[in-house]
């Protein structure tokens, strides 16, 4: 198996917190990102393809065309958005782990006649020290 990946970068601000809960139990859960005011990060976003070499150009996908879908589906929407007010974390906490699961399902059918390109996984990178990877892992 070849694995292909492409690394980008979003900036995006979150709120952890779940209305159903005081502030204090949110606290106690979330710690300080459950300031009410949000805050936000520079997110590092790792996108990793595989699928079958194209023998006629060498490479599984163009990286242009890897880079369009990306920036289409998921750069151009969450790049400076404050996360909590998109329909896509509707009744979901926009924790590092979700923003993975949803980047995932923006991009899985983008790939569909790509070639036989596929998605494999996603990886986010929260802090320096956090990072959060969903999909199949090599």
């Amino acid at each position: 198996m070849i694995t292909v990946s492409r690394r980008y970068q979003f900036a995006a601000a979150h709120l952890l917190r779940q209305p159903h809960l005081s502030d204090a139990e949110n606290v106690r859960i979330y710690g300080k990102c459950a300031n009410p005011n949000g805050h936000g990060h520079n997110y590092g976003l790792e996108v990793t393809i595989t699928g079958p070499v194209n023998p006629d150009t060498g490479r599984i996908i163009q990286p242009e065309r890897l880079d369009e879908i990306v920036r289409h589906r998921v750069l151009e929407r969450f790049d400076h958005a404050m996360l909590n007010e998109d329909p896509l974390f509707q009744g979901v906490v926009p924790t590092a782990e979700n923003i993975a699961t949803v980047v995932h399902g923006q991009l899985e059918s983008a790939f569909a006649g790509q070639g036989g390109a596929r998605l494999l996984h996603v990886r986010i990178l929260e802090t320096g020290r956090n990072q959060f990877d969903y999909g199949e892992m090599p």
